[in-house]
């Protein structure tokens, strides 16, 4: 997908967005979305960190804005909520980006079944009192390393009374 349009302003950029997913088949399927983009949603994705900003010294929006909207249309027509979309575009490149919307045009599939651009998930394992040890990918401790932890927790419960 190469979009070298400039959109002159938000509600270009929001009309052009719309095209595109009217055309592709993407439309938000959790109802917490609007069918369509607006200027208001965009300043929206704006304080979220999800769209960059007018490009510097000419107020208008680029390749960039479009694929990060793109992304995030062909995201929530999977369900997926806007915290989610947040963790999965933070830091994406342009390039990964348009990779995200080929697998989504070509994978007509949930995106939970796609691969990740990240993998990462959290365990959370409860220890002694208010305490709770946190891993990352599927990493858990084992027993004796949760029964170490929590002798640990004890031993420091009764010192420092």
């Amino acid at each position: 997908m190469n979009r070298s349009t400039t959109y002159e302003n938000l509600g270009d950029l929001a009309e052009a967005v719309n095209d595109w997913c009217s055309e592709k088949g993407f439309v938000p399927a959790s109802g917490q979305a609007a069918e369509n983009l607006s200027q208001r949603s965009l300043r929206y994705y704006r304080t979220l960190g999800l769209l960059d900003g007018p490009l510097k010294g000419e107020g208008t929006y680029g390749e960039r804005h479009f694929l990060q909207l793109a992304s995030i249309r062909a995201l929530q027509s999977r369900g997926m909520p806007l915290r989610r979309i947040q963790e999965l575009l933070y830091g994406r490149d342009d390039a990964n980006l348009r990779e995200l919307l080929t697998r989504a045009k070509r994978e007509q599939q949930p995106v939970a079944t796609l691969p990740p651009f990240s993998a990462e998930t959290w365990n959370v394992t409860p220890l002694e009192g208010s305490f709770a040890l946190i891993g990352r990918d599927g990493a858990r401790p084992t027993a004796a390393q949760v029964a170490a932890i929590n002798r640990i927790l004890q031993k420091q419960k009764v010192t420092s009374r």
